[in-house]
């Protein structure tokens, strides 16, 4: 294990550090320790992890995966099919600030952009996010989505989704969910 005072501090040196693909488990586990949400999808598309160079430990994941159908038309109607969505990003946190633009820029570049044409991803603003990220990584900003409840269990994110399924909301608070209230989401495109 790395520890803290390993990583440098200051802006990351990109000459230190690199991006690759990495097991399903590997992201899993990562967004379970540092991501508000705790967990995601059971499946990838993409799956990108941070490392510093001489080191084995992953410090940051990209999960990349095709939005729902409604969402991908909403998104880029011309070409639905053609939609990637980033569903999780997340970073150690001693990795630098501009960590997180990094390893966005390098995941992006292991995609396979002629089968997708647009990415799409999202800031939660019931987190403070605004998106900032997106936006130096030349991102467009297309607005804010409608608010939804957002449901929390054991201080975790708990998804209204459940497969095909999206819960009422007496089955989320049968599932011990609490209710924290509606909020929107920022909404960024990037056409390739």
């Amino acid at each position: 294990m790395i520890a803290d005072d390993q990583i440098e501090k200051e802006k990351l040196k990109k000459a230190n550090w690199f991006v690759q693909t990495v097991p399903l488990k590997v992201v899993q586990d990562f967004i379970r320790q540092h991501h508000y949400a705790g967990g995601g999808s059971n499946t990838a598309t993409y799956r990108h992890g941070l490392f510093k160079k001489g080191h084995d430990n992953c410090l940051g994941v990209a999960w990349w995966i095709p939005p729902t159908k409604s969402a991908a038309l909403a998104t880029f109607p011309e070409n639905w099919q053609s939609v990637l969505s980033l569903s999780r990003l997340a970073l150690h946190p001693s990795v630098p600030k501009n960590g997180a633009s990094y390893l966005l820029g390098q995941s992006r570049k292991l995609i396979d952009k002629a089968r997708w044409r647009c990415f799409v991803t999202y800031a939660d603003e019931w987190q403070g996010h605004e998106g900032g990220i997106y936006r130096a990584d030349n991102w467009q900003y297309v607005g804010r989505t409608k608010p939804e409840r957002t449901y929390v269990k054991d201080g975790v994110m708990t998804a209204r989704k459940a497969g095909p399924k999206t819960r009422t909301h007496a089955e989320m608070l049968a599932l011990g969910a609490e209710l924290i209230g509606s909020f929107s989401k920022h909404k960024f495109v990037r056409i390739n």
